[in-house]
């Protein structure tokens, strides 16, 4: 057809990847691959994740049988670690790579580059000054040269002499580009040769750093179990404070995990009190405290008397305000049936419209509400089996005799003086033997990190902070003089250009001319 354009040629196997790459490594390619990754982050911090708090995961997922296999199929239970995720980061970090070098590149060479030459006409610039003299263009030259390297100006002489200053704004910018690649190498670094895991130690036991003692575990890439610091240390003691008073009445206020801790086997046993954001250092691994709870001292008897478990049952709070917490206890030793227990345990125990509820998060009327159950606890079957789920398709629900609903309420009195108030003892129907609450002890929660690649990461950012106050504050100009003959007289202009739009080019125009006029002056006289 007349008048149409011809299409344009396709684009063969090598411009396409051209294109592709000057796409991906574009600086609006890059902020929305910033936009999508942290989108991306927000399932991470809303939905429970496998490798922070399995416990609330799986909770999670009993809660929704709806959603949590479409879940599970997403990878939202673990979102930072899903192929999703990883493909914006990958992407995200070529395209910052991809744009920075260049740009780097670039500020390298306006950093070494010499002063432009003067324009043809300094006077049509908006900052400008012209003046006669009776010396020489070589003098006025030579002069202003001098001026303007005591004013710390990099100077090129020739037919005019051009000055420029403030290439220190230039190397900001380059310090700030190279910072960022360097915050990344150091997450980087970080994420291959370090680990993070969890684990919950009761007070009075002990921990040693290897893989079985984790309660979750998330090694690096190239992270193996020899790499972890042979360290181990006890809790021989946990102090808390609680508030008593005030709004915030029954939360605690401040605790402490008084640790006895070795950084090696037979090495000598040193003392450390474990506060938050006062983690023990020991080598490149880190030991933060980040939470504490109860374990309640539990005795199950099975229907022959034996017994079939005794010693503290971690529960994990559901309500940081008033630590009502959830436990499951497992007695797999117990003939001739085996018996699960499951519930609910309520620090300070009231009942409040006919509802159990818990008033304070310290141990002042601990109550233990259970139900119970007797079969085949699964522990024989192979799979993996989390301390706080009990799994009941193998297990019958316990009932009274007239079928009706069977509940273990179990008060521990930390009072002698109340009447009806001491470790409590329950008999399960059908004999299949006792609970007994003996005692109450506590927990701490610890986080292990071995991050090596922080101090990089930090002076990446300290660099990057640096080139960013470098870059916004210093103000880059320009000054050229040139001198002519003219009539028997040397005329001299003078003008400046401020590269910054913010700084007081004529003010410095001005102050050059008077100190050339006057070094003129100091010479007539």
């Amino acid at each position: 057809m007349a008048g149409s354009r011809p299409a344009a040629p396709e684009m063969n196997a090598r411009e396409l990847l051209r294109w592709s790459w000057r796409q991906l490594t574009s600086m609006r390619t890059a902020l929305i691959l910033l936009l999508l990754l942290a989108l991306a982050a927000i399932p991470g911090s809303v939905i429970p994740q496998d490798d922070i708090d399995a416990f609330k995961a799986s909770q999670w997922r009993e809660n929704h049988p709806n959603l949590a296999p479409i879940y599970e199929k997403l990878g939202l239970f673990s979102v930072f670690d899903s192929i999703w995720f990883s493909a914006i980061y990958l992407l995200l970090v070529v395209s910052l790579v991809g744009c920075i070098l260049p740009r780097s590149l670039v500020y390298w060479r306006a950093l070494r580059a010499k002063p432009p030459a003067a324009p043809r006409n300094l006077t049509r610039l908006p900052d400008s000054a012209t003046y006669t003299t009776q010396e020489s263009v070589e003098e006025v030259l030579g002069r202003a040269s001098a001026e303007l390297r005591r004013r710390r100006f990099r100077v090129v002489s020739g037919e005019a002499v051009a000055a420029e200053r403030g290439y220190l704004r230039e190397a900001g910018n380059l310090v700030f580009h190279i910072s960022v690649l360097i915050v990344m190498a150091g997450f980087a670094i970080g994420s291959l040769w370090g680990y993070k895991g969890g684990a919950i130690v009761v007070v009075g036991s002990g921990f040693s750093n290897n893989l079985t003692q984790y309660d979750d575990f998330v090694p690096g890439s190239f992270t193996e179990s020899r790499d972890l610091e042979p360290f181990s240390f006890d809790v021989e003691k946990f102090d808390i404070e609680w508030l008593m008073s005030g709004p915030r009445r029954g939360q605690a206020q401040k605790f402490v995990a008084h640790l006895d801790y070795r950084e090696e086997p037979g090495g000598p046993e040193k003392t450390y009190d474990l506060r938050v954001n006062h983690p023990l250092s020991i080598g490149g691994t880190d030991i933060f405290l980040i939470g504490h709870g109860y374990a309640p001292v539990i005795t199950i008897r099975d229907g022959k008397g034996n017994v079939a478990f005794s010693g503290p049952v971690i529960f994990l709070p559901e309500d940081q305000a008033t630590f009502r917490s959830f436990g499951v206890v497992k007695a797999p030793a117990a003939e001739p049936r085996q018996i699960g227990l499951e519930g609910s345990l309520f620090p300070s125990y009231l009942l409040v419209d006919g509802n159990p509820t818990s008033v304070l998060g310290d141990d002042l009327n601990p109550v233990l509400s259970l139900e119970a159950y007797v079969g085949n606890l699964g522990l024989d079957s192979g799979e993996p089996q989390s301390v706080y789920q009990l799994d009941k398709d193998r297990l019958e629900k316990v009932t009274k005799p007239d079928g009706t609903m069977f509940r273990l309420d179990l008060q521990l009195c930390n009072d002698p003086t109340v009447r009806n108030c001491s470790s409590d003892t329950v008999r399960l129907p059908g004999g299949a033997g006792t609970v007994t609450f003996d005692g109450m002890q506590e927990w701490v929660r610890v986080q292990i990190a071995k991050a090596p690649g922080t101090k990089v990461a930090l002076a990446g950012v300290i660099l990057a902070l640096l080139g960013l106050l470098g870059s916004l504050f210093i103000r880059p100009r320009r000054m050229w003089v040139r001198a002519r003959r003219e009539n028997g007289s040397t005329v001299v202009e003078v003008a400046g250009l401020d590269r910054s739009s913010g700084g007081d080019v004529a003010d410095e125009v001005r102050a050059i001319v008077a100190s050339l006029r006057q070094h003129e002056s100091e010479e007539k006289a």
